[in-house]
């Protein structure tokens, strides 16, 4: 199967079929084929047969948004009941206004424990350390590795996102052994990783959770349309740099390469590199916050549209049309019209 052009080179392939197969047994358990969601990350169905096979970072992330979605479920087979698409971010949301990570971490712990129950997440912290813990309260089964391994992923990425910054970590705890594709865990987790452990959970310095939140519910928006790279990627200040260069549009939708480049001190070359690894491309993301702004003008403001199409970077009100019709299969007028139809 072809690579896309925005993966990774083959020398970033990391993740273990083993984790991959978890994955496609979500939809095993469910009688569903997973042939789309293998097609939409690249992978081969017979590399399931492969146990030395690896994808990459973003194969991974591709497939598991695809599983999400087809199976409505952003527990793909971890837990007894779904968790359908949305439930993080509605966790998230839920969090985003605490004065400090302490009490946002506190507040999705205890949310977490109203979707489910087959596990009980907690923070604690005593002699300058905190700590995340997962207390399993059934058998989680085939799945137990990816899901305790996830929610850590999450909860950790989630906390660098609501800060701004790294956390680095006194040990990442595993209640199994270390299994074959060990040296994963030392990618995923900056900090010293621990099997056999009475349970999984996460150890760092206490004065982070004194830190406010750098993040509002307007970047949380944003990140929560591609909030996966959170997940599957360790946290960097540098990484997810497709939303800083959203922020940049949104602000100045006519911001060239070079200029967006120079904004984040980058050359262009990196900037176009970096955004490729991330599986996006900058056209597509001056695009989509073209797209919203435009449709955002047309149906909560009177402009006339060849004030919106300069409003959103165009220079001919022609270009504009043929944009967005582009986009959205519809001309600026239909958009329009439509948000005033009565319901």
């Amino acid at each position: 199967m072809p690579r896309n052009a925005a993966d990774p080179p083959p020398s970033a392939a990391h993740t273990p079929m083993a984790l991959v197969r978890q994955v496609v047994l979500a939809y095993e358990q469910r009688g569903l084929d997973p042939a789309t969601a293998l097609h939409k990350a690249q992978i081969p169905p017979s590399d399931l047969r492969r146990p030395a096979a690896k994808v990459t970072a973003l194969q991974f992330e591709r497939l598991c948004a695809a599983a999400m979605q087809a199976l409505d479920d952003e527990a793909p087979g971890w837990f007894s009941r779904r968790l359908p698409w949305g439930s993080y971010g509605m966790l998230a949301r839920a969090s985003i206004g605490a004065p400090t990570l302490g009490v946002a971490l506190s507040r999705w712990c205890r949310h977490h424990g109203l979707l489910v129950g087959d596990v009980r997440l907690a923070l604690s912290q005593g002699g300058g350390r905190a700590s995340i813990g997962i207390a399993e309260q059934r058998d989680l089964g085939a799945t137990r590795e990816l899901a305790l391994l996830s929610l850590l992923r999450n909860l950790h990425g989630l906390g660098c996102w609501m800060i701004d910054s790294q956390i680095p970590l006194h040990a990442a705890q595993f209640p199994f052994a270390a299994p074959p594709h060990a040296e994963l865990y030392g990618r995923l987790f900056p900090g010293p990783v621990e099997f056999g452990a009475p349970q999984a959970a996460l150890q760092f310095d206490a004065h982070y959770l004194q830190l406010p939140l750098r993040r509002d519910g307007a970047a949380l928006d944003q990140m929560l349309r591609r909030a996966l790279p959170i997940i599957v990627w360790p946290y960097r200040r540098d990484r997810l740099l497709a939303l800083r260069v959203r922020q940049f549009l949104q602000a100045q939708p006519t911001h060239t390469a070079e200029s967006l480049a120079a904004a984040l001190a980058l050359s262009p070359r990196t900037l176009h590199r970096q955004l490729a690894a991330e599986g996006h491309a900058l056209q597509m993301l001056k695009d989509e916050v073209r797209r919203e702004r435009a449709i955002d003008l047309l149906q909560r403001t009177p402009q006339p549209i060849k004030q919106v199409a300069r409003a959103v970077g165009f220079g001919h009100e022609k270009s504009f049309h043929r944009a967005f019709r582009a986009w959205t299969g519809q001309t600026p007028e239909q958009c329009r019209h439509a948000s005033t139809m009565p319901s």
